[in-house]
């Protein structure tokens, strides 16, 4: 897509940090990390969201984001990782080229889940679950 900033930095045309790449993906260091070495994991071609890709390419960036989140741990040592995929707007995507966020982790690192945890009652999840069945 040629207004896709992603596709833009797959071709070389805008410039990247880039981490990883393969036949079908690539990753480059996210300009707006939540930590260091936040980088973000991308097919090559377009698909806008989860919705979009098939399985077998979903699978592809899948195997590509656990390589890039093992080569960020040996490398940088982190502690943990979080890694999370959005989707649309209503689910805080703003570029929509499907990416994976791979984010190193450490203790104390002062990230924060981005809800508060709370149990549902037996009744909420039976009624999603009737609705998904």
């Amino acid at each position: 897509m040629s207004d896709c900033l992603f596709c833009k930095i797959v071709e070389g045309v805008v410039p990247s940090r880039k981490v990883f790449e393969n036949d079908n993906c690539f990753a480059f260091l996210d300009i707006f990390p939540a930590a260091k070495g936040h980088t973000l994991v991308i097919p090559k071609k377009h698909f806008t969201d989860i919705h979009e890709i098939d399985a077998q390419s979903y699978g592809a960036v899948a195997a590509a984001t656990k390589e890039v989140a093992d080569l960020l741990q040996k490398k940088l040592g982190s502690e943990g990782m979080t890694i999370f995929q959005m989707n649309r707007e209503a689910g805080w995507q703003t570029v929509f080229h499907l990416h994976m966020h791979v984010i190193p982790r450490w203790e104390n690192d002062d990230l924060h889940k981005p809800w508060d945890i709370a149990p549902a009652t037996d009744q909420e999840l039976d009624e999603v679950l009737h609705l998904l069945q």
